[in-house]
């Protein structure tokens, strides 16, 4: 962990904006490669065979086993989770993955020796309406700063011009920008298929990016641990089902204030300012529920007409 979220700045097409602060923490923030290599450490001292660079080739799926070219060496095992993305090997050998939908981002770190920290200190910036299908963000990480922009996949080739911009309103060189990475963001509807016979797949590979906030961290521990679960029982069966009742009712919400976010970007944007809701906010990221209907007071009406507004938007395909 190298820095604690206590504070949102939330800010609609790089003009107006408003902050609110959490006494607790509401993100912990880490680079994801200091994250893999933890869990990489954690996985070989358990007794996994670690092969860092290693290769899947060929992956075969039996009705008793699983058999795989990994490197130059032929592996066989009784079952295969796949933990390997949104391009993965064992989705398509399991002919996994229809309808999902992605979503695309690009991002990089500006150091604070260049950026000015104050702006950043515990706080996490969110820009709405200034990408469709997504937002624009900057997050503080130990010494630098992460910008990045994220949107629906159409928005591919533009979304450079679409960074230059997020990264031009926090006053910052574009060309000072290092560490530039895109990626694709998997997001899988409800009911979609997670397994197939011997089969699991879990994280990015299962299309878990939360459809509103394109993470996946959350989704992929919990998908890990219900798979490791079910394949320690014997019952491969029994995933699909844990899965959906883990995570489907708080994936529903998020489409839903996807599509508002998407289509009525300054509703939301004002809808987020009125009280109680930040606080229903900070209860979703931090755990304290699952759904915004969950949430108690003030905060319910708002609520309430953001998803009575995303009906008005346009089916996601």
């Amino acid at each position: 962990m190298e820095h604690v979220v206590h504070r949102f700045v939330l800010r609609i097409g790089y003009r107006g904006r408003f902050a609110r602060r959490s006494a607790a923490p509401l993100i912990l923030m880490t680079q994801r490669r200091r994250l893999d290599l933890h869990l990489a450490e954690q996985a070989a001292a358990a007794g996994a065979d670690f092969r860092d660079g290693a290769r899947v080739e060929r992956l075969s799926l039996e009705a008793d086993g699983v058999t795989a070219l990994v490197g130059s060496s032929h592996v066989r095992a009784s079952y295969v989770l796949g933990a390997d993305g949104a391009n993965g090997i064992v989705a398509r050998a399991a002919e996994l993955g229809d309808g999902i939908v992605c979503g695309v981002a690009l991002e990089g770190n500006a150091s604070f020796a260049v950026l000015d920290p104050a702006p950043y200190v515990e706080t996490a910036w969110v820009e709405l309406g200034v990408v469709p299908g997504g937002y624009g963000w900057v997050f503080p990480k130990g010494d630098h700063a992460n910008l990045g922009v994220g949107g629906w996949l159409g928005e591919g080739p533009q979304m450079r011009a679409h960074l230059e911009r997020l990264v031009r309103a926090h006053s910052f060189d574009p060309a000072e920008l290092r560490d530039l990475r895109g990626h694709r963001l998997p997001m899988r509807p409800l009911g979609a298929p997670a397994a197939r016979g011997r089969a699991l797949l879990i994280g990015d590979a299962a299309g878990l990016v939360d459809p509103l906030s394109g993470d996946g961290i959350y989704e992929a521990f919990v998908s890990a641990r219900l798979a490791a679960d079910a394949v320690l029982a014997g019952r491969p069966e029994a995933y699909e089902s844990a899965l959906a009742c883990a995570l489907d009712r708080h994936a529903s919400a998020s489409w839903t204030a996807k599509r508002a976010a998407d289509r009525f970007p300054r509703a939301c944007f004002w809808s987020a300012r009125a009280p109680g809701v930040f606080d229903a906010v900070a209860g979703l990221l931090r755990g304290d529920f699952a759904h915004p209907s969950d949430a108690r007071g003030i905060a319910r009406a708002p609520l309430r007409a953001l998803s009575r507004l995303a009906r008005l938007a346009p089916p996601v395909t």
